[in-house]
Parts: C-alpha cells; structure tokens; sequence
C-alpha cells in the first residue's frame, strides 16, 4: 500500500470511528487515534493505531509496522513532537508521550509477545530493530 492509499485507509477508519463512538466494523478491538505532528511539514496526521490490553490500566503503543525492518512514520514523529492529542472512544485530550526504554520497553514487549502470538512473530521479523514502546500520559 503507497503512502495516498494509507492516508485514504486511515481517513475512511478515523471517519467511521467518530461516526459510531469509537467502533470499527473491520476490527474486533478497541482504538486510539494519534494527532501525531509531522517532524519535517508540522502538519497533524491522524494515525488510528489499536489499543494493546496493559495490566495496570496504562496505555501503551507499539511501533510494530507489521513487523517490518524499519520504524512507522508516526513512531519518528512521536520522538520528534511528544506533545499531542488522542482520541478515544469515549474522550479526547492532550497528552505527552513517553518512549520506554530498557527494561520498561522489555517487560511491556514480553507481555504482548505472550499476549499475542502475531506480535511475538513481529519481534522476531523486525530483529534487529527493536520495537518501540510508548506509553501516554494525560497532560
């Protein structure tokens, strides 16, 4: 998928998720959606990413991009601009983003890797890049 029809795919998701109180019909689980800010255009891009279960009520992000050798966009925008908006389901609000290192980023990649046997194969196909993991914070 080229970079127009990811931003119409993440366009038509954003719509459908303020249309119906954070659900969408092509995923079974829960949403967030980042108003990440471009580190080169400063524009805000609208990322919908899904919302990972954590087991102390945290919200977490993981810079997965399906595995892939090399980091999403919204990841180099995230370390460029950790000050932002996101969207849930039931609010909205600003937030500060934190990227978690060493031991935090270990801990919260084993628990979704034993969470998810899709996520544990992303760890495997994206070695030797390591995965970030970002946890948000309410500003």
């Amino acid at each position: 998928m080229d970079m127009s029809d990811m931003k119409a795919f993440n366009a038509k998701i954003v719509e459908e998720f303020r249309a119906n109180g954070g659900k969408v019909s092509a995923f079974d689980y829960p949403l967030i959606i980042l108003h990440t800010i471009g580190r080169k255009s400063g524009a805000t891009h609208l990322v919908p990413l899904g919302l990972a279960p954590s087991d102390d009520n945290e919200i977490y992000l993981y810079g997965t991009f399906a595995g892939s050798k090399t980091d999403p966009s919204w990841v180099l925008n995230l370390r460029a601009n950790p000050d932002i908006t996101v969207e849930l389901a039931e609010e909205s609000y600003p937030a500060r983003i934190e990227e978690l290192q060493g031991d935090a980023a270990e801990t919260r990649l084993q628990a979704m890797a034993s969470w998810s046997e899709q996520f544990a194969e992303y760890l495997t196909s994206a070695a030797p890049r390591k995965i970030p993991v970002f946890q948000v914070h309410r500003a």
